[in-house]
């Protein structure tokens, strides 16, 4: 398309109406898929567990007490009987993962319904040496919400009331188990929106969020979870409470524990409410869908939007013509907003302010100077939120046109953005035809969820993959975890990312908090630094 026709396109367009992200309560990423079988090398499956075939065999800690009918009944006088499941059909639901690549076999779930529940559950599993393993909507990728053995699971569903709201500070009061897209709905009738925005949302529960860092969407323009969480409630592996459930935005009063419980993944203690600032909602929205023929001119493109756009600039993912083939080909209804060519990368662009005809002038006057000055190829703006939608689903279908593609190798890596899709070609060369090697992700914040989709798990492909894709990261000063958090599957490889002697404090804090090694055991610390008691 020469110059004239996109300039035409993406300034004579207007937006009809201002638009905010629709909200689909049924998000159809948690469907099953394959599962990826579990070998157990001939051991008693209770004992040993092996996840991959390159993954460190996993040894049931042996000073874990075993479930008794005892227990069971201390459960139902705490819960009552419906609390208390042992249904088999339900905890096969809470034993796997949502890729279906990660299963326990517990034997019981744990519905608490207020805080003073859970400290009740977990001031008995520790006296017993019960392991457990906090839920929250287990939507993880990295095996941290389900049990590696038969650890009970306390799942935080029940307790989903919004405690209060302050209109004035938008600093919202919650239990741990409320969904977020129901925190996004209720904040988006008081005029706030939460800082918070990711594909999950219809599912992952708010405790969760904080207890993995989530990033997504909007981490660009509002930052991590640790600036937005004021405080929160947690209960300690010994059933006490830790109340630091302040609402002040600034407390300058001795360490602030909090932070220690945010990306922790429950392995120091199980979050049971949250405060958390969320900012006001802006009456103008404006999306952008782009077309780049090079990565470099994505690195560009978001230079200069960094530069132009400022202080409106909301959103800036990005994804390769694999990603976008995946989701044409897999997603029902999905249709391609720049049919007129293929494009080697495409960049979806959101901006958010106050000022409808300054926002809408200044982000055409930027895609203008980026077209001019070869950048972008083509490109179109929403004129509605049923345009806004489609290019968002475009972008939030990835994950779910991959798990509908077959099975998947799934990493998520903070890397420095002019370093970042070298590793996807990297991996194209050397997995040549045996497999699909997918870039795309939080280009804004050097977030890359680098996904190998291939026609069965394979250990062929397994090994050309790990450990070269953590060895890359490390060797480009990236994190092998950019906001999955490490759970199962990356807690032997967290020296990639960090120094021993890193790891070892965190071991120390662990031992501190957690003597018996009851929360979330297997997770998040290599298994050699958490020796059994």
């Amino acid at each position: 398309m020469d110059k004239y026709k996109l300039t035409h396109r993406l300034l004579k367009q207007s937006i009809k109406s201002l638009f905010n992200r629709q909200l689909t309560s049924n998000n159809p990423i948690y469907r099953s898929i394959s599962a990826l079988p579990l070998g157990n090398g001939g051991q008693n499956p209770q004992l040993y567990r092996s996840f991959g075939s390159l993954a460190t065999k996993v040894e049931r800690n042996p000073s874990f007490s075993s479930l008794n009918s005892d227990d069971v009944s201390y459960f139902k006088g705490v819960l009552g009987e419906k609390n208390v499941v042992q249904d088999e059909d339900r905890l096969e639901t809470a034993n796997i993962d949502w890729m279906h690549k990660y299963k326990g076999s517990s034997k019981l779930l744990l519905l608490p319904r207020n805080t003073e529940e859970v400290s009740k559950i977990l001031e008995y599993c520790n006296s017993r040496r019960l392991a457990v393993v906090p839920q929250g909507g287990n939507t993880g990728l990295v095996g941290g919400s389900v049990p590696v053995f038969d650890e009970v699971i306390i799942n935080a569903g029940s307790m989903n009331k919004i405690i209060a709201f302050d209109k004035v500070s938008g600093i919202l009061v919650c239990e741990a188990g409320c969904i977020l897209e129901n925190l996004i709905s209720y904040l988006d009738n008081q005029g706030f929106i939460m800082p918070l925005d990711l594909g999950a949302k219809g599912s992952c529960q708010i405790g969760g969020n904080v207890s993995t860092n989530a990033g997504g969407l909007r981490f660009v323009r509002y930052g991590s979870l640790h600036g937005n969480v004021l405080g929160l409630e947690a209960v300690m592996a010994n059933g006490d409470v830790l109340d630091m459930l302040g609402t002040l935005r600034k407390d300058n009063t001795g360490y602030d524990l909090k932070h220690l419980f945010i990306g922790s993944e429950g392995s120091l203690g199980i979050v049971t409410k949250v405060s958390i600032l969320t900012p006001p909602k802006l009456s103008s929205v404006n999306i952008a869908f782009l077309a780049c023929e090079d990565y470099l001119s994505c690195q560009k493109l978001l230079s200069e939007a960094k530069r132009k756009l400022g202080e409106i600039l909301s959103a800036f993912e990005f994804l390769d013509s694999h990603a976008m083939d995946l989701v044409l080909n897999h997603l029902e209804g999905v249709r391609n907003p720049l049919p007129s060519a293929v494009h080697n990368f495409y960049v979806l662009i959101e901006t958010t302010g106050s000022g409808v005809s300054f926002d809408k002038e200044k982000l055409e006057a930027f895609l203008l100077h980026s077209m001019e000055s070869g950048l972008i190829s083509d490109g179109v703006l929403a004129q509605d939120i049923n345009q806004a939608s489609s290019f968002w689903r475009i972008r939030e279908g990835v994950p779910e046109a991959l798990m509908r593609a077959g099975p998947v190798y799934k990493y998520d890596l903070s890397i420095p953005v002019e370093k970042m899709y070298g590793l996807v070609e990297e991996m194209r060369l050397r997995l040549g035809q045996s497999a699909n090697v997918v870039g795309y992700g939080h280009l804004g914040d050097g977030n890359l969820h680098l996904n190998i989709s291939a026609p069965r798990y394979d250990d062929t492909i397994l090994a050309q993959i790990e450990p070269y894709v953590y060895e890359w990261t490390s060797k480009h000063r990236g994190s092998i975890s950019a906001e999955h958090g490490l759970g199962l599957m990356k807690a032997n490889e967290i020296f990639y990312s960090k120094s021993h002697e890193t790891v070892q404090l965190m071991a120390s804090i662990k031992k501190l908090l957690d003597p018996n090694g009851i929360l979330n055991p297997y997770k998040v610390l290599p298994h050699s630094r958490c020796s059994y008691s």
